[in-house]
């Protein structure tokens, strides 16, 4: 124990005696415990009854395959999306609830049904998971199970560091878990602003948890960014040029550019903050002579990137999907990488709009409102591009284009707000109005709606079958309505002058509106039973409804769609050669779609390791005794981290060959389980249009 922090600790335990102190009365805790109590239990209890923990361990946790990958990190992000979530109902419900000073109080509340401090730690928390646990992970998982295929590579450029990063990401997820029962989260809001993140002002653990959690999944993030940087860079399939390279790509090329170079400064910010709080220094205490605007700087400098970092592989989606279902190539493809890369660009200059109002002139306001304008200039050009990739399409309005079509629809209206806010006049009128909550909101949900299309749009060729559209479009329908319901009325609470994170209202002119929010968060709640039902039928229909060709869509235009769905481990028989960047929609039109190589040759794959998964254990223990300065713990975590690269240093058989033959055995297997169509092609392997070149090698 370095700084001398308030309440009981010990050698042993650290700071655990303090759980003696905690409110463990607390009813909705409880019932969050048993909950997951339950629901962990069911989960281990059907994996023993079914046997399937050998499956599990060799299929999946020791796994380096980075479609595995993706969807586990697409699964961590669910799981965190769904308590995110809940939490967001209890706030509408809460406030909805503490209206007018005669409002009842339970559960110890005076108002509503949360205390102050609670309703606080719920905000935090909220804020933290989805976006570090919720987006982050499913947009990663994304571009871990889209990419390599997208580019015509094997696997990530370092799959062994790929599975790192899952399992310190999942590490994360497991600290925020442990935290809602083990001591507390912080209830410092998200960004964690000094001095309230200060050991003075907030002497708990919850704080701890924070930062410490925030730590493990950056540097999850980060390592995560290197792969997927290197992947693009130097593993493109022959004849795919940048400038034939998908959307898709381009875009998680931009977003892990910004991960490269904004997560890092987090991680210095966190790291000076938590020498403020474990050591004593004074980086961000002004009583101390630290500069806790400095914090605020150097969070935001991460903070305003992580928003492009989010939303650039949305507008990935939406390039993708907005082709297939318009049977049009997308509008200007040039023209889109330059939009895309200048968003990349611009969005490291524009952190300051954060604090209009705390006084640093209107030179600096000025460049900052420009800066900040300046973004709408490429995100138009996007607009207008995929409204003209409509224009004059076949337009087929399934479930994946309702997403789309949706998404860029938030975008307009996030991105007007976007461009009020960007105004210093209208932001000292707005700041810290639930009209900036739901202006970012707004601009999350474009993010949500283009995912959930994306998940719809490649389901069948990563899993093989289609998601039950009856249900999908139920989930759409229900999900849209939360989206007006919660956030038309916020914007106009926004106007009435609501501020945010109020515990009790005071105004009860306002209570329709926040009925209105509830029942928006009803709305939200069917869709989220709609959601599980369509993803239990869909599995259990899965035979019925069986992907027969490679491109279920039929008008798939990347070069995902030129092998099976599912992809095999080795993602193609052969390398393929690219000659276009709709390399599918161009083997179409010349006659090139047979998924026979010329010949079978033998394929070099990693082997599956579980040393990324004690990685993880081990920063997890590390993340929990550093929460509670139990010295001895952290200290053997970090040996052990070390000595488990050590002992990946010296590992020498980590990869294997693939015989031709099996890979040959593979693909015939595949192909027998394709349509008519497909299995014509097994006839006629390379029938070229007169003049093109073979599509193998």
């Amino acid at each position: 124990m370095f700084m001398n922090i308030p309440g009981p600790w010990n050698p042993i335990f650290g700071r655990l005696p303090m759980l003696l102190d905690l409110h463990y009365h607390n009813p909705w805790i409880m019932f969050a415990l048993a909950l997951v109590v339950a629901g962990g239990g069911t989960v281990l209890a059907a994996l023993t009854y079914y046997r399937l923990w050998g499956w599990l361990w060799r299929d999946w946790l020791t796994t380096v395959d980075h479609k595995k990958i993706g969807i586990m990190y697409c699964l961590i992000g669910l799981i965190m999306l769904f308590r995110g979530f809940f939490e967001a109902g209890m706030i509408r419900a809460h406030q909805a609830m503490a209206v007018g000073p005669q409002s009842p109080g339970i559960l110890g509340a005076e108002h509503g049904f949360l205390t102050p401090f609670h309703l606080s730690e719920i905000f935090t928390v909220h804020g933290t998971l989805m976006i570090i646990v919720a987006a982050t992970p499913l947009l990663v998982g994304m571009m871990n199970l889209i990419v390599p295929i997208q580019i015509g590579a094997r696997d990530m450029a370092y799959p062994f560091l790929n599975a790192i990063g899952l399992w310190l990401t999942a590490s994360a997820a497991a600290l925020v878990m442990v935290s809602l029962f083990v001591g507390s989260f912080s209830h410092a809001g998200w960004v964690g602003l000094t001095p309230l993140t200060q050991l003075s002002h907030s002497p708990g653990v919850g704080v701890d948890y924070w930062i410490w959690i925030i730590q493990i999944s950056s540097i999850g993030t980060t390592v995560g960014a290197v792969n997927i940087i290197a992947t693009i860079l130097k593993m493109r399939a022959p004849g795919m040029t940048l400038l034939r390279m998908p959307m898709f790509s381009w875009t998680a090329l931009g977003t892990n550019i910004i991960a490269l170079t904004s997560f890092p400064v987090l991680t210095v910010a966190l790291f000076l903050l938590t020498l403020d709080r474990y050591i004593g220094t004074h980086f961000f205490t002004a009583d101390g002579g630290g500069n806790f605007m400095m914090y605020t700087n150097l969070f935001w400098v991460w903070g305003h990137p992580e928003v492009y970092f989010v939303v650039l592989p949305a507008f990935g989606f939406l390039s993708e999907i907005i082709p297939t279902f318009s049977e049009k190539p997308l509008f200007n493809h040039a023209a889109m990488i330059v939009a895309t890369m200048g968003i990349a660009g611009v969005s490291w200059a524009v952190w300051l709009h954060h604090f209009f109002i705390m006084g640093q002139g209107p030179v600096v306001n000025t460049f900052f409102s420009i800066a900040t304008m300046l973004v709408g200039i490429p995100t138009g050009v996007k607009v207008f591009n995929w409204v003209f990739t409509m224009y004059k399409g076949r337009i087929r309005l399934e479930t994946p284009m309702l997403w789309a079509v949706t998404s860029v629809l938030l975008l307009i209206g996030g991105g007007m707000t976007g461009m009020m806010l960007a105004i210093p006049a209208i932001n000292y009128v707005t700041h810290n109005s639930v009209f900036v909550v739901a202006h970012f909101h707004n601009m999350f949900l474009l993010i949500v709606f283009a995912l959930f299309g994306a998940v719809t749009y490649w389901w069948p060729k990563v899993f093989g079958f289609y998601l039950d559209d009856r249900l999908g479009r139920l989930f759409f329908w229900l999900f849209w309505g939360g989206s007006v319901f919660v956030f038309v009325p916020m914007y106009a609470l926004g106007f009435l002058g609501m501020t945010r994170r109020l515990d009790y209202i005071a105004h009860p002119g306002w209570w329709p509106l926040l009925i209105l929010e509830v029942f928006g968060i009803a709305l939200y709640t069917a869709s989220v039973v709609a959601f599980v039902l369509q993803i239990a039928v869909s599995l259990r229909d899965r035979e019925k409804n069986r992907v027969v060709t490679s491109d279920p869509w039929r008008t798939g235009r990347s070069l995902e769609w030129a092998t099976h769905c599912p992809p095999p481990f080795y993602n193609f028989a052969a390398t393929p050669i690219v000659h276009d960047y709709d390399e599918w929609a161009w083997r179409r039109e010349h006659g090139l779609t047979s998924l026979v190589p010329p010949h079978y040759a033998d394929i070099h794959m990693p082997k599956n390791s579980m040393l990324p998964l004690v990685l993880g254990a081990f920063a997890t223990i590390f993340g929990f005794a550093a929460v509670w300065r139990i010295w001895w713990l952290a200290g053997f975590a970090v040996a052990a981290v070390i000595i488990t690269l050590i002992v990946r240093m010296f590992q020498k058989d980590v990869d294997y060959i693939v015989p031709a033959s099996e890979v040959e055995r593979i693909e015939q297997a595949h192909l027998a389980q394709m349509d008519s169509e497909a299995q014509q092609s097994l006839h006629a392997p390379n029938e070229a249009a007169p003049g093109s070149r073979i599509a193998t090698s």
